[in-house]
């Protein structure tokens, strides 16, 4: 029988930078970059400014910046990372300010909280070429709202349906059948990071040809980004009530989920990168391919292609979003079966509703949605 509550969601207007990262600080200074050299002292043709996190964060920063590194190692190109002083549109319009000033002719800066510093600078530095990932340049002004992709800029976004459709799909594959989706924010990239989740263990219970309610999902947006005791105490209570694995799909929030599943014995799916170096009780992560996609641009950049004025979206069938099946820990879940669904979204013969005004209690039949559990 269906048993299914309704779940509101509160839709913001921004893009999240969700994955969890590390919290140890750069080895450089912020005016260094770790792959500087002294040949390289002036005219850094490639510039990232950081976000609030830092350049090893294992999240956007560190992904994008390895984008950076891995291609202008490649080609011999000198680059550098600024990270700006403060927080805000200013302090990052200063960061570009110092990068343009060092020789930039190409600034990515990852996440939603360059929106505006991008809207302006795009002007500003018509010359210069910008790829912003996860967001695109707005005045930040909702009462008199104003968009434009300058054509010096690429926004860059990410099926992020896709890739928790894998996790979820995996997980239910895998044997779980009691699943768990904390969310930070409920913001558009969260919310379909949730939504393809839930779809995937839908799916995932259809094929094994599971009766109806045969999948639990505890489904809470904490409404932060940030560990806290309570975002603990509620993981620990959800592993004790018998929830087996929690998509962690909210930035630091994974520092509260990690000691409940390391506690309990049981696990987390981490999002965004590859989080199986963060705790053992991560199985697997929802990645976006942050690092192929910085890599791309600026390929593109080099040889003439750059696609200005344009949103590209990054999906299974370009490669762009998936699971690390090399470091994942499933127990039966097999490379043959992940491969063959991975197929399915890249073909179109599986579709991951990626509306983010539709609650995921309206998807499944087979996989009962909990939500505010504490």
């Amino acid at each position: 029988m269906k048993k299914i509550l309704s779940l509101a969601l509160a839709l913001a207007m921004a893009f999240a930078l969700v994955a969890c990262g590390s919290t140890s600080t750069p080895t450089t200074s912020p005016d260094e970059s770790p792959d500087e050299s002294p040949a390289q002292a002036e005219g850094f043709e490639l510039a990232l400014i950081t976000d609030l996190g830092t350049i090893d964060d294992r999240s956007f920063n560190q992904g994008a910046w390895e984008g950076v590194v891995q291609y202008a190692e490649e080609k011999n190109i000198p680059h550098k990372y600024y990270k700006p002083a403060d927080q805000g549109d200013d302090a990052y319009l200063n960061a570009i300010d110092l990068a343009v000033q060092g020789g930039a002719k190409v600034v990515v800066t990852p996440g939603f909280l360059f929106e505006v510093p991008i809207f302006q600078a795009q002007d500003i530095y018509p010359n210069i070429k910008f790829i912003l990932l996860d967001g695109s340049p707005n005045n930040g002004d909702y009462d008199n709202f104003d968009s434009k992709v300058g054509s010096n800029t690429v926004a860059v976004f990410y099926a992020e349906e896709q890739s928790g459709f894998l996790a979820g799909y995996a997980a239910v594959m895998d044997g779980f059948t009691k699943l768990g989706f904390m969310g930070g924010m409920a913001v558009p990239a969260v919310i379909r990071f949730g939504h393809g989740y839930v779809q995937g263990a839908e799916v995932a219970a259809q094929e094994l040809g599971l009766a109806d309610g045969s999948v639990s999902i505890n489904y809470y947006y904490t409404g932060t980004f940030a560990p806290a005791p309570e975002i603990q105490t509620m993981a620990a209570s959800w592993y004790n009530d018998g929830v087996e694995v929690i998509f962690s799909c909210g930035g630091g929030i994974c520092f509260s989920i990690f000691p409940a599943a390391e506690n309990s014995g049981n696990f987390v799916i981490g999002v965004d990168g590859d989080q199986s170096g963060e705790s053992p009780s991560v199985i697997t992560s929802a990645k976006k391919e942050l690092t192929k996609s910085v890599y791309d641009k600026l390929s593109d950049f080099y040889n003439g292609s750059f696609p200005g004025g344009q949103e590209v979206r990054y999906t299974a069938a370009n490669l762009g979003v998936g699971l690390p099946m090399d470091t994942s820990k499933f127990r039966t879940f097999s490379q043959a079966q992940y491969e063959a669904i991975f197929a399915k979204l890249q073909d179109g013969s599986v579709v991951v509703d990626d509306n983010t005004e539709v609650a995921p209690d309206s998807f499944p039949t087979k996989a009962v949605v909990v939500n505010n559990l504490g």
